[in-house]
């Protein structure tokens, strides 16, 4: 045994990257490890329960696990970790929701014992009806979510098995040659965008993973033609809303008086209804002004897109949806907020991910290099930051001056590419802006203004574009190739993700995508910067640090 991981009993796998087979190991234990730290030369992963019913509800079972982890260790595995790992993963399935024919509902279990136990959970009391047999027992439709999430609390997930209501039929048809309206000529889909969609609608309600620039849009487009009927989509913002609209008018037979947009301005219900979480989310004096939406049509498929970002309020509503069809899509499952194990009993489990090398290998997907540049304060600056506390200091450390002239030194260090300058403090914007002589979008730039800015950007009338966060999701700019961070929201994961997922799109002639991040060294801003390119280093990125 001389490969690169070193397997240990508390479910913690370290992994040294100088290894030559550290990045294939690395690739092949993301499906059920996750990063935990990443020091210059050992990288530490974590096995948990919720990981590993990921992993087998999006095909990969207890052998394939096992096998990954004996063929890549250093030394021999722990055998107990081997027979938890076995024991975890074989709960999955065990309990079954399921329609009989003389219920609604009901709870099944291959463990008779097992259900005696959970039955005498406080947790349970009053969430099931009446005990059919020694293995079933019933449970009111109204409580399938929420019955999921406790039992998932309890240790012990459940396969919904219980299907799903029609929905009211609508036919979507996806589009041909002679009705592509502006998409490319002969386009088809992708073999991982069909088997995405394959592996949804073979399973249960759950989530579909891909890299940005993936086309996630477009799996959600194909799904829809594949359940042909009313859908309800639910999205992070209003652009996201209009560039929804556009790709479903440029890729199936829909036409503008099937898609409606409910969001602040515009409250339109149709065959295919956009949503944003913010107005689904909104309330007036406790309660959601607008969940008659949820049963405005009787839809028959709810598509969450990035699902990463799904407001808690959110998880309530849904939980009264399952009786529906639904669809997350994501490039990453990881949420900040630890509600991670929501996403998996109320929207479902990962039915499919492809690693962001494997696109990227396929050219789906710029190759990518990503870039750790250090500043350090200044003696002025240093003092105010050693003298200040909490989100103070970090805003100080994240926002000092001495990134300006290094973010001007890259930004001239590129000077054919299309330039996207992202941080999250408007004051630190709006100098850097006025440095580069580049204009400055935020969430308080009106939409027409940030549509104007955006497409003056696509079409190279813009070479620098200095953005906030409005920009890190479903903002679809393909021709940036080159991306600058200089704060962000303290160390999310997902964030980073998806500010690299900015400049992935391919380009005409293959260029590669760079990737900047200028952080304050020996500060809160370099800890933070360590947590955040966790999930990248997990997809098989590697970043360089200079020092400025």
């Amino acid at each position: 045994m001389r490969g690169p991981l070193i397997v240990q009993s508390d479910r913690t796998i370290l992994l040294e990257s100088a290894h030559p087979d550290a990045a294939e190991a690395a690739i092949a234990i993301a499906p059920f490890a996750q990063l935990a730290r990443t020091p210059e030369h050992v990288h530490t992963y974590t096995i948990t329960p919720l990981g590993l019913w990921n992993a087998r509800a999006s095909g990969h079972d207890a052998e394939s696990v096992v096998d990954t982890l004996l063929e890549y260790a250093k030394y021999p595995v722990p055998h107990e970790l081997l027979l938890d790992i076995v024991d975890i993963m074989d709960r999955f399935g065990v309990l079954t929701l399921s329609q009989s024919p003389l219920y609604d509902l009901v709870l099944e279990s291959a463990d008779p014992d097992l259900l005696t136990r959970l039955l005498e959970q406080p947790e349970l009391v009053g969430m099931v009806g009446a005990r059919v047999d020694a293995r079933t027992v019933v449970v009111h439709p109204s409580e399938r979510g929420e019955l999921k999430h406790r039992l998932l609390k309890l240790g012990h997930p459940v396969a919904d098995h219980a299907g799903y209501v029609d929905g009211e039929a609508h036919a979507i048809d996806l589009s041909d040659d002679t009705h592509s309206r502006g998409a490319p000529a002969k386009w088809h889909l992708r073999d991982y965008q069909q088997r995405a969609v394959d592996a949804f609608m073979q399973g249960e309600s759950g989530v579909v993973v891909l890299p940005c620039g993936a086309g996630k849009t477009v799996v959600g487009a194909a799904t829809m033609a594949e359940v042909g009927t009313t859908t309800l989509i639910l999205v992070t913002n209003s652009v996201s809303a209009k560039q929804w609209k556009a790709e479903l008018l440029r890729r199936t037979s829909l036409s503008e008086d099937e898609i409606g947009e409910y969001s602040g301005a515009v409250k339109e219900i149709r065959p295919v209804t956009i949503a944003t979480y913010q107005v689904l989310t909104t309330r007036r004096k406790n309660s959601y002004l607008h969940l008659e939406l949820l049963d405005a049509r009787d839809w028959g498929l709810v598509i969450y897109d990035e699902v990463h970002l799904l407001p808690a309020p959110v998880f309530r509503l849904t939980a009264s949806l399952q009786a529906r069809r639904r669809l997350g899509l994501t490039a990453t499952l990881v949420r900040e907020d630890g509600r991670e194990d929501e996403v998996f009993s109320l929207i479902g489990p990962k039915q499919f991910e492809v690693p962001w090398k494997e696109i990227e290998k396929a050219g789906y997907i710029a190759t990518a290099t990503c870039h750790e540049v250090r500043v350090r304060l200044d003696t002025s600056s240093r003092v105010a930051y050693v003298q200040a506390e909490g989100e103070d200091r970090y805003r100080l450390a994240a926002t000092s001056d001495m990134k300006v002239p290094v973010v001007e030194s890259l930004v001239a260090d590129h000077p054919d590419a299309q330039v996207l300058v992202i941080g999250q403090y408007l004051d630190q914007l709006e100098e850097l802006g006025a440095a580069l002589g580049a204009p400055v979008l935020t969430g308080q730039t009106p939409l027409g203004e940030r549509e104007r800015l955006f497409a003056d950007f696509r079409e190279k009338r813009i070479r620098v574009l200095v953005v906030s966060k409005v920009a890190n999701f479903s903002v679809d700019l393909p021709e940036a190739s080159v991306a600058v961070q200089v704060s962000g929201s303290f160390g999310s994961r997902q964030e980073e993700a998806q500010r690299l997922g900015r400049i992935l799109r391919p380009k005409e002639h293959a260029e590669p995508a760079t990737f900047y991040t200028v952080v304050a060294a020996d500060t809160v801003d370099e800890q933070f910067a360590a947590h955040r390119r966790r999930f990248l280093t997990e997809q098989g990125y590697s970043y360089t640090i200079t020092n400025a």
